[in-house]
């Protein structure tokens, strides 16, 4: 049977399911789901083909929906995640801040904290079916064992003792990535903008910080314990001791499971700065990123938008640039950059400004696939067949 390749993307207005075969040179795309609806993020279950979307609306609030015919049909999930209660940590002050202006003002310490997105859904490992784990804002971990149809809450890292002094980045307090250990089921990190990354090596019975040499150039301590502005994670499940992350102050790697971190950017990226990170499918140590004019700007470095790639696990890098616009001034978000499973591997890169470029050659040349949709969001490719 012939393969197929989708890329899943998520918009502030809809989603949008491109497919092509596997020479992936001419796509198809699908009509608009989700019309009017902000869709954070779109995943494919490998285990089952089931996707499942992450939505929000203005009037019906964040939900969870999924399709068993690759995006033709949907159904919203029987419960979406969902808060009904405040930790026992007490209240992060952004997320009481932010309460107490969408309510009017009045008291809210009692009340529990208002969900407001859900941001990234990760299908849980082939040994564990019909479990998937979803990251939301304000930061909250939710699991699934049904197939995405009803979630609870992670009470454990909800309650964290070190949670009511989280801070929120500039997106809000959002739990934005899920990597769970292929060969150690009890072990999964979350990152937190702006909490830094948090480990359970007991499957969530308990979390502890691992961010050693990670800086936070905005607080009074430089290395905090917790605190820094992990935009995203990432690791390959070949070796799952290595971690990458695209931090707010520098891009960093762990080899040795979060316990300690490296700068591998410094000196040799044009900035620190930057949301989007990829690990080839097929060569750990193979990453790409895509650097970005500072938190002031979030906008391509001197007007010239390149992606980055690093072939040796972030010691040298390569700036990428065959078949990108000379000049563009665009910000990658987080969830915005996608890479399929094949060995020229194809890695999809998403624009605030509703572009959709990829590589068929993992990274030496690109294409535009897609213009003038909604600011893109997140961006997902899954091959089936």
């Amino acid at each position: 049977m012939s393969k197929r390749v989708l890329v899943l993307v998520g918009t502030t207005k809809g989603g949008f399911i491109f497919e092509s075969d596997e020479n992936r040179k001419t796509w198809g795309m699908s009509d608009i789901l989700f019309k009017g609806w902000n869709v954070m993020h779109m995943q494919m279950d490998p285990r089952d083909q089931r996707v499942h979307a992450a939505t929000s609306h203005f009037v019906y609030g964040p939900t969870i929906h999924h399709s068993d015919d690759l995006g033709n049909t949907w159904m919203q999930a029987k419960q979406s995640p969902a808060l009904t209660r405040s930790s026992n940590s007490g209240r992060p002050p952004s997320t009481m801040d932010e309460a107490f202006v969408s309510e009017g003002g009045e008291s809210i310490k009692e009340k529990p904290e208002k969900m407001i997105k859900v941001w990234n859904i990760k299908p849980g490992r082939a040994s564990e079916p019909n479990v998937l784990y979803a990251g939301a804002q304000p930061a909250s971990l939710f699991k699934s064992t049904d197939r995405g149809e009803t979630w609870t809450l992670n009470e454990s890292l909800y309650d964290h003792p070190q949670r009511g002094e989280w801070g929120p980045g500039a997106g809000g307090l959002t739990l934005h990535t899920i990597l769970l250990d292929p060969t150690n089921e009890q072990r999964m990190y979350i990152a937190v903008s702006a909490a830094g990354c948090y480990r359970t090596d007991d499957g969530g019975v308990t979390w502890a910080p691992y961010n050693k040499n990670v800086r936070a150039d905005f607080m009074p301590d430089k290395y905090p314990e917790f605190g820094q502005c992990v935009h995203k994670m990432t690791m390959h499940p070949s070796t799952p001791n290595v971690l990458y992350q695209q931090n707010h102050c520098g891009v960093y790697r762990s080899d040795n499971f979060g316990e300690d971190w490296i700068d591998i950017g410094e000196g040799k990226l044009p900035t620190p700065f930057g949301f989007a990170i990829g690990v080839h499918p097929t060569d750990p140590r193979t990453i790409y990123t895509v650097p970005e004019e500072s938190q002031e700007y979030h906008i391509s470095v001197d007007g010239q938008f390149a992606v980055w790639r690093s072939r040796d696990a972030g010691d040298s890098w390569t700036r990428l640039t065959t078949g990108l616009p000379e000049r563009a001034h665009v910000d990658v978000l987080r969830e915005a950059m996608g890479l399929d499973s094949f060995e020229d591997a194809g890695v999809y890169v998403g624009t605030n400004t509703g572009q959709l470029f990829y590589t068929r050659d993992s990274g030496d040349s690109w294409e535009l696939l897609a213009d003038f949709l909604p600011p893109i969001q997140s961006v997902e490719a899954a091959v089936v067949g």
